[in-house]
């Protein structure tokens, strides 16, 4: 699954933006940032909700911040589908997954490059996704850390070998040249935001990314 990453697109432009990637991708990856759990500040709940006014995909809501779980309701009044929140915030996540549910929220974990799995590890089975950031949060145009493939590596044999239909999603740096080594590593799920929204036809863009993933998986 592409998850064109909102922040990436012209927000003058946003419902157009979108409706132009929504037939081709799964669903939209919309970063909230605070200001104190990473240093930007990036959109909140009425941009949500405007954008659930515009598409039918599924929202996959990335908290960057300090108190999500006070925000979960109000979110998914404003057609928040999936939350993910930072285990560098939640170091026992358990009582969030349980509050996001009680809302309607699906709920998803997040892990910074410098966390290990074997941080997240007791917690995977909570999860309806779980995050492996492939940057470091709260900027966007990052270039992909490899080493942080050995982590979804990781992520994967432990959902298989628990059988467990938890997403491994791979956040930051992805591109035509990266995907398929995230995709080799275990990850099932893509935030795209500057190779998408960035460049000159993002249908197109889509379309490369996908290509990329079936020639890795055909070789």
């Amino acid at each position: 699954m592409i998850a064109p990453s909102i922040l990436a697109a012209d927000f003058s432009r946003l419902g157009e933006e979108v409706a132009v990637v929504a037939p081709h991708v799964e669903l939209l990856h919309v970063d909230v940032m605070d200001g104190h759990f990473v240093p930007n500040i990036s959109l909140g709940i009425p941009v949500i909700a405007s954008l659930r006014n515009a598409t039918d995909l599924k929202l996959d809501c990335h908290l960057m911040m300090m108190n999500p779980d006070f925000y979960f309701e109000p979110l998914r009044g404003a057609g928040a589908d999936l939350v993910t929140v930072h285990l560098e915030v939640f170091p026992d996540p358990s009582g969030a997954a349980e509050k996001a549910r009680m809302v309607g929220l699906e709920f998803g974990l997040v892990i910074n490059p410098s966390t290990p799995f074997s941080a997240v590890e007791p917690y995977v089975e909570l999860c309806d996704m779980l995050v492996v950031m492939s940057v470091n949060p709260g900027f966007g145009g990052q270039s992909f850390m490899p080493e942080t493939l050995n982590k979804m590596e990781l992520a994967r044999k432990f959902v298989e070998s628990h059988g467990l239909a938890t997403d491994i999603e791979v956040d930051g740096g992805i591109d035509v040249t990266t995907i398929g080594r995230a995709s080799d590593a275990g990850a099932n799920v893509f935030v795209a935001g500057s190779a998408v929204f960035g460049a000159d036809d993002p249908v197109i863009a889509v379309q490369e990314l996908r290509s990329a993933l079936e020639s890795r998986e055909s070789a």
